[in-house]
């Protein structure tokens, strides 16, 4: 029994995100799943979280306020998809979490991101290793591709899971984020293969302290040329960078950066600290920077090592956007903002004087 894990790529490793996801697929991977029914079905109800405690398991690396994440693994082996060739398989990172077998995904026809050939790939591999379920993480890739992926299959595809649990019956209960988190839906997947993305806010990294021996395996798909009708490719001068969603290190600027002038010193100090620069929702209402930069509930949702906060008062949109951040660091000159209560450390000054000394003592070392 095979749970399949849709793996996303930072640089030579695995992306935070889906290190999440792995966590996530290792605690219900066990032999209940096995048994679901080949009838797609659910239900839901949902509970409002509005007393914070969604935010404190999201914060904790707890999957509902009543019960803690376990990363205790069960039967059935953890498999990583990974687009690319054998080289390409960040296997050092994929044995630290329990990964038994990781499949590249190689194909002449597939040079790119393309949504619907790879939920194809995945629908293929899915039959082939007779998969009890396929995990994404809950980023714009990974629901896009899921949702292709229950078109595909016909089978329903459930989003921004916290947690997961087998039931008797071979169904799973799930705990989805709803609302941004700010409410938690019990739900009972009834479908054979379960297909699930992971709130990447929900999950905390946890290896699975014995690392696995893991054997690479190419995986050539079946495409039709519909698959590859709609395709993403990046420019050369942008193919290199990091992106927002996987950025170890993000730093934010708010309408207290002052206008687009004001970026130049954020963009220094996020080149230094090798990570990229995210941005508030007035700013891109502004035109001060470009709408791909947004953090928040409308715009990307990150889980940095790192999140320095620059003249950002942490509306609760914008907050949606970045509590999966391992530390939040705040710098604001009203110590009543919203996003103080969140930070772990915090600067109450003038970004324009804290962010130059900051730059200069980086450079100094």
């Amino acid at each position: 029994m095979t749970v399949l894990c849709l793996v996303e790529r930072d640089g030579d490793g695995v992306a935070d995100v889906s290190l999440r996801a792995l966590t996530f697929a290792r605690s219900f991977a066990a032999p209940a799943a096995s048994s679901a029914s080949s009838t797609p079905s659910a239900s839901a109800t949902g509970s409002a979280a509005g007393d914070g405690s969604s935010l404190m398991y999201q914060k904790a690396g707890y999957s509902a306020p009543n019960g803690t994440f376990t990363a205790a693994g069960g039967g059935a082996a953890v498999a990583a998809v990974v687009f690319g060739g054998p080289a390409e398989v960040p296997e050092a990172d994929l044995a630290a979490y329990g990964v038994t077998d990781a499949y590249a995904v190689e194909s002449g026809e597939l040079t790119g991101y393309a949504p619907q050939a790879w939920a194809r790939a995945l629908a293929g591999l899915a039959a082939d290793l007779s998969a009890t379920a396929v995990v994404a993480a809950g980023t714009d890739r990974g629901h896009e591709v899921m949702a292709h992926l229950g078109a595909i299959t016909g089978l329903p595809m459930a989003a921004n899971c916290a947690s997961a649990e087998p039931n008797a019956d071979g169904t799973l209960r799930l705990v989805r984020h709803r609302w941004a988190g700010s409410l938690l839906e019990d739900a009972v997947l009834d479908a054979s293969p379960a297909l699930l993305t992971v709130a990447v806010d929900a999950v905390a990294t946890v290896s699975a302290g014995h690392p696995a021996q893991v054997a690479v395996h190419v995986y050539e798909p079946v495409l039709d040329e519909a698959d590859l009708r709609v395709t993403a490719t990046e420019s050369a001068e942008r193919s290199g960078g990091v992106s927002l969603a996987t950025a170890r290190v993000v730093v934010g600027g708010g309408r207290g950066v002052g206008g687009p002038d004001g970026f130049g010193t954020l963009e220094e100090l996020a080149g230094l600290l090798g990570g990229v620069v995210g941005v508030s929702r007035v700013v891109t209402s502004e035109g001060w920077r470009p709408h791909k930069q947004q953090v928040g509930q409308t715009g990307t949702r990150i889980s940095p090592e790192l999140y320095l906060a620059c003249g950002i008062s942490g509306a609760i949109q914008h907050m949606a956007g970045c509590l999966s951040a391992k530390h939040i660091v705040a710098v604001n000159t009203d110590p009543d903002a919203p996003i103080i209560s969140h930070a772990d450390y915090a600067v109450i000054g003038d970004l324009s004087q804290v962010i130059p000394a900051l730059v200069a003592a980086i450079r100094a070392r």
